[in-house]
């Protein structure tokens, strides 16, 4: 066939950069006391960069799971089959120590350092971070039981990705899911109506229907159920010490808006054997600590997405030119890729920052427990706000090219709206950050404190926070406008960081849209005066 034309304009293919070079991320690394982590965030950010991740992650997502309930003979096997491209992006997370590192070794800036691998490696798939974040989480819930604790933490921390159906203490490496809600109570995990009877060896027998159960395929899970003594949590394996099946019957996988590459699945238990984690009674406590790791990752998770696609528009207006110019040249696209960059690099802040707070309550500091306490509550419903409006932005940057598949920007896209439902929707979380104030008022003068460490530095960050403070003060119509106020303290909150940490232009940028009001309803109406330029050039991808 002739060649009707020769094709030229596009764009090269976005690999062989080095995702970790990124100056936000390594920044909070160093703050956090955890630059040791560096070397091997670097490693992880090359092979993040590269077509062959890339390519895991296109093929993981374009062949979805699919549930074997039976075998050919009729027997129950409750199966779920992954393609083989989703156990290289799985064991590559668990290589890295993504799943529970910071328990395995509790060094200084630990789980700082896994929240930056999270971050890195993220950008390639999102959806095998789910068992990634559920078995990190497991940990601090597990401990509530010491001898589960003992036997079973060594291997969730372990380092080998070891999948297959295999009685837990057999197998060298294991991972957790999670599974709470049911059909009728959604998040209000108190309508449960699941129930655990206990049995005279100490175990418990539950029953009952789950809405949602993350990773399905996990090796053992944290649920809970209604005991005689109240709503409690409890372990089960999938294959019980004898080396039988437990009784845990998946019922059919989600299809979701996105999270292909992910099974979420309806489970049913059928007298299934449980070990009661914590006491009778206490299973929202006991579990809440679970809940509060994972909302961490889905902020970590929201701000990856968002550094994901401002790099990806970054690179295809670099290389793209339209009306005589590259886009990056042009004057409109330039005041929506800063502005981007702006939304990234103050949701990327946010998230370390949260991580550090995670590794200083955990060494004993209360102020920062305090922090994090209220922190977490108030960033999972702002910045995981944030990502769709963010994706679309970004896949728009690449005009009809980012509406293919071919492109990753859909599945990124499509990806964005699940950090802000996971784990508490933004009404759920809205509310447990007025819970958090009002259960332990403390929280309130912590976060402020936190705030006032960039008093004096930006006239329009004092003005925020002093509307905040007269916010906080007023009761009336607290629970109907409780969205207004958290977003105005997670707007404070970026804005301190970006002041005291982030770029100059950046933070200049961010201070006066985001809090002084020179701004539009969407991205790309930074006002005139701001580096645009310099704003950009953070998000330039690095080569490898």
């Amino acid at each position: 066939m002739t060649a009707t034309h020769e094709v030229t304009n596009q764009v090269p293919l976005p690999y062989g950069h080095d995702t970790a070079a990124d100056p936000t991320l390594l920044a909070a690394l160093d703050r956090a006391g955890a630059g040791w982590a560096e070397p091997e965030l670097r490693e992880l950010g090359r092979l993040a960069g590269s077509e062959q991740a890339a390519e895991w992650a296109r093929l993981a997502n374009e062949n979805p799971p699919v549930l074997r309930t039976h075998d050919r003979f009729g027997h129950r096997i409750d199966e779920v089959e992954f393609h083989p491209h989703w156990h290289e992006l799985m064991r590559t997370a668990v290589s890295y120590g993504l799943h529970a590192a910071p328990w395995r070794e509790e060094r200084p800036g630990a789980h700082s350092a896994r929240a930056a691998k999270f971050y890195v490696w993220g950008q390639v798939e999102a959806g095998h971070t789910c068992p990634i974040s559920m078995t990190y989480a497991a940990v601090p819930a597990l401990r509530q039981n010491a001898s589960l604790a003992a036997e079973l933490e060594p291997l969730l921390a372990a380092t080998e990705y070891d999948y297959g159906l295999r009685e837990p203490r057999t197998k060298r490496g294991l991972i957790a899911g999670m599974s709470m809600t049911e059909k009728q109570g959604g998040s209000d995990v108190r309508a449960n109506t699941t129930t655990a009877t206990p049995h005279a060896d100490g175990t418990y027998r539950l029953t009952g229907h789950k809405w949602f159960t993350s990773a399905p395929m996990s090796d053992l899970f944290l649920t809970l159920a209604q005991a005689p003594g109240g709503l409690s949590c409890f372990m089960l394996p999938r294959i019980l010490p004898d080396g039988s099946r437990n009784r845990l019957h998946l019922m059919r996988l989600k299809d979701k808006l996105g999270n292909k590459s992910n099974a979420s699945a309806e489970l049913e238990y059928d007298g299934a054997v449980g070990w009661l984690v914590g006491e009778e009674g206490r299973g929202v406590p006991t579990i809440i600590e679970m809940v509060n790791m994972t909302r961490l990752d889905c902020t970590v998770g929201a701000a990856s997405g968002m550094r994901y696609g401002t790099t990806r528009a970054v690179h295809h207006a670099l290389h793209r030119r339209a009306f005589g110019k590259a886009l990056v040249d042009q004057p409109l696209m330039r005041n929506v890729l800063a502005d981007l960059v702006v939304e990234s690099e103050a949701a990327t802040v946010v998230a370390m920052r949260l991580a550090q707070a995670t590794d200083l309550a955990l060494a004993g500091d209360e102020t920062e427990s305090l922090v994090r306490r209220l922190g977490l509550a108030v960033a999972k419903y702002w910045v995981c706000k944030r990502g769709p409006v963010h994706s679309a932005e970004a896949l728009e940057c690449l005009g009809g090219n980012g509406y293919v598949e071919e492109s990753g920007m859909p599945r990124l896209y499509r990806e964005a709206p699940l950090v802000s439902i996971w784990e508490g929707s933004g009404n759920v979380a809205a509310l447990d950050a007025l819970r958090a104030m009002a259960k332990r008022p403390e929280t309130v003068e912590a976060f402020l404190g936190e705030l006032d460490a960039a008093a004096g530095a930006d006239r329009r960050l004092d003005a925020a926070v002093a509307e905040l403070r007269k916010q906080l003060s007023d009761v009336t119509d607290l629970e109907f406008r409780t969205r207004r106020l958290v977003e105005s303290m997670a707007l404070a909150f970026q804005g301190s960081l970006l002041v005291r940490y982030g770029s100059p232009a950046v933070a200049d940028a961010f201070c006066a849209t985001r809090l002084g009001g020179d701004h539009g309803a969407a991205f790309g109406t930074l006002p005139p005066g701001v580096d645009a330029g310099g704003i950009i050039d953070r998000a330039r991808p690095v080569p490898a």
